[in-house]
């Protein structure tokens, strides 16, 4: 026993030692600032919850809701708790392994095996213990722990960048709604302005002073315009139903609450997005691939490892007794103890090719990597210019939504003073419709391209964004 402590002392001092590659975290070169980014955008860090930067109670609402009861983030929840249990199992390898065992036999011999006088039955109470450690001297067992738990950290970034995609998707289909609302509200403005002009040219054609031309030219606007009201209903529809199930809700459970139409957000006048470098830190995505990479590392270790010896410390303490009371008495009692050395030396063939799998599985974690900087810092970039082209769009349509209302009136003025003939009118309210149609597609569209800004370079989030509350 005293070689035997010696012993374990000995190899004490040599786990310090770990085959395979020790990680460094890649280095990335990135430019300073965005390559375009609107007049309002600035290169501040982003900081608070963006969604309520819109001043709009139902939408934060609706973002609170959905992060407490989506079942993406439920999902997202759970597999993280799985990784942390898997991690801390990993961990536990590190000490030794004790279990225990106890048992009660009875066994009846045949009386022709029995001895005159002798009983037939005997009872027999056994209990141990058995102990093994593998005493990790080449970092087969840290690596593995490195590994797992790299993992668990790529799984909770993996979380972290659903939650950003959830409260995107959220904001991003409530101004959809909102913007298809204010287009039903162009569309029906319009319609009661066509069945005027309608009215009035069925009444001067009824005076003597029209034609069936004008009248059914008349009604064909009208009619083209009416038909546009099924297909933005149908997706205002589709908008309530989609927040509804982003919330973990039933299609139709949000109809009362956005049946009242409300006027698109009003976008903030600042806009802050940090810089390239930050990105990198801030992207969940972009950690997540951080942290496999890292893991992917640590496994070629692990497989490394299984060129050198295993060497693992086990013990067993057993008690054998044929009653109950005399479990663990001096003459009950046996143990054993040792050392098992065991070394994969003829199989070497195997080993070396699990090694490169590894190495190869590294190389591919790091392109992995590399790609999603790459895609990324593209997303960005392409989401900064859609949100300051779509800004500037939109100011235009403004004017010409202006415009296209004042010429549609002058036009109707004309007409009904004589001064000129019904053509004129149908192109005006033509005009009109298709500038305030546009106007209201294009502040949709503006509002949606911001989310898409926040979302791609993960700003305007917490530092901890609110949990399931299935998953604490």
């Amino acid at each position: 026993m005293r070689n035997f402590a010696a012993a374990l002392l000995a190899t004490s001092f040599l786990t310090a030692c770990a085959v395979g590659p020790d990680y460094a975290r890649p280095e990335t070169t990135t430019t300073a600032t965005f390559q375009r980014k609107a007049a309002n955008v600035s290169a501040a860090e982003p900081a608070g919850t963006f969604w309520t930067r819109f001043n709009d109670p139902l939408l934060t609402r609706l973002v609170d809701e959905a992060l407490q009861r989506n079942t993406d983030l439920r999902v997202a929840v759970a597999r993280l708790d799985q990784a942390r249990a898997l991690s801390f199992q990993s961990a536990l390898d590190l000490l030794p392994t004790v279990t225990g065992e106890g048992g009660f036999t009875t066994t009846r011999t045949p009386a022709s095996r029995t001895l005159p006088g002798a009983g037939r039955d005997s009872d027999s109470y056994d209990a141990g213990l058995n102990a093994a450690w593998e005493i990790d001297l080449f970092g087969r067992v840290r690596r593995g722990v490195e590994a797992d738990r790299a993992e668990a950290q790529a799984v909770a970034a993996d979380l972290r960048g659903v939650q950003v995609s959830v409260v995107s998707e959220v904001v991003k289909s409530y101004f959809e709604l909102r913007g298809r609302q204010e287009q039903l509200s162009v569309a029906r403005r319009n319609a009661d302005n066509q069945r005027d002009t309608l009215k009035l040219t069925e009444t001067r054609l009824e005076a003597g002073r029209g034609t069936d031309f004008d009248t059914a030219r008349a009604r064909a606007q009208l009619k083209l315009t009416e038909s546009r009201i099924p297909q933005l209903e149908t997706a205002v529809a589709a908008a309530a139903h989609r927040l509804a199930v982003l919330t973990g809700r039933e299609p139709g459970a949000l109809k009362t609450d956005l049946a009242v139409p409300a006027p698109l957000a009003v976008l903030p006048q600042d806009v802050a997005v940090g810089t390239p470098a930050e990105l990198l830190r801030r992207r969940p995505d972009i950690q997540a691939a951080e942290r496999r990479l890292a893991s992917a590392t640590a496994r070629v270790g692990v497989a490394t490892a299984d060129l050198f010896p295993r060497l693992t410390l086990g013990g067993t303490l057993s008690s054998v007794s044929p009653t109950l009371g005399g479990l663990f008495s001096a003459s009950s009692e046996s143990y054993a103890a040792g050392p098992l050395v065991s070394w994969a030396f003829l199989d070497l063939g195997r080993v070396k090719a699990r090694i490169d799998a590894s190495d190869a599985n590294a190389r591919a974690s790091l392109a992995t990597y590399e790609g999603t900087v790459l895609k990324a810092l593209e997303e960005s970039e392409n989401a900064l210019i859609a949100y300051d082209r779509t800004r500037l769009e939109a100011e235009h349509l403004e004017q010409a939504a202006a415009a296209g209302r004042e010429g549609a009136r002058l036009a109707r003025v004309r007409f009904e003073n004589g001064i000129a003939d019904f053509l004129p009118v149908l192109d005006a309210e033509r005009a009109q419709l298709e500038a305030e149609d546009r106007l209201a597609e294009t502040r949709t569209r503006a509002a949606t391209s911001l989310v898409a800004v926040y979302k791609a370079v993960a700003g305007g989030w917490p530092d901890r964004v609110v949990q399931n509350e299935t998953g604490g």
